[in-house]
């Protein structure tokens, strides 16, 4: 994950762009994957990790309603955790994520595996679902790795 988590750093040192990051059931591992790499400040503006669904409300503006009718696990709550993200932390590009790890199904009755990741751009939101099996650290391992790979893609797809 390491050579991947380089790549990015450097693509956008390369093309000149800011990332932050929206993490709830990722718990931070995206952040710290990015923030081990060399010269990773020069891109990396920062993280909120809203594992709660108040914490995103309170502290990433999520609308209480959005959470209401879709449930934490949902496109919507991702989507708007990465739109709100991207004003908070002042980047060009921001990446969320939101999902089940397990080891049971949540509030919501989401199945173990169930993760949306959302990218938001200054003109464009994109969106990933999964639908990963493995155990807990594994699923959340795995989440990370994919987040970085589809910023990959994005980025690369623009510029």
């Amino acid at each position: 994950m390491k050579s991947r988590a380089s790549y990015l750093v450097n693509l956008l040192k390369e093309k000149g762009l800011t990332i932050g990051s929206v993490e709830s059931m990722t718990g931070g591992m995206f952040a710290s994957e990015i923030t081990s790499i060399n010269g990773a400040s020069e891109i990396f503006k920062g993280s909120l990790v809203t594992y709660s669904p108040l914490v995103k409300e309170n502290v990433c503006h999520v609308n209480k309603e959005t959470i209401e009718k879709n449930g934490v696990v949902s496109y919507e709550v991702a989507s708007e955790m990465a739109y709100r993200g991207r004003e908070i932390l002042d980047v060009d590009f921001c990446i969320s994520v939101t999902g089940n790890a397990g080891p049971t199904s949540d509030i919501d009755n989401k199945p173990v595996g169930m993760i949306y990741i959302s990218i938001m751009g200054k003109d464009y939101t994109w969106g990933l679902p999964l639908n990963l099996k493995g155990e807990r650290n594994q699923i959340r391992q795995e989440t990370t790795f994919i987040m970085i790979d589809f910023l990959i893609k994005t980025i690369e797809s623009i510029f």
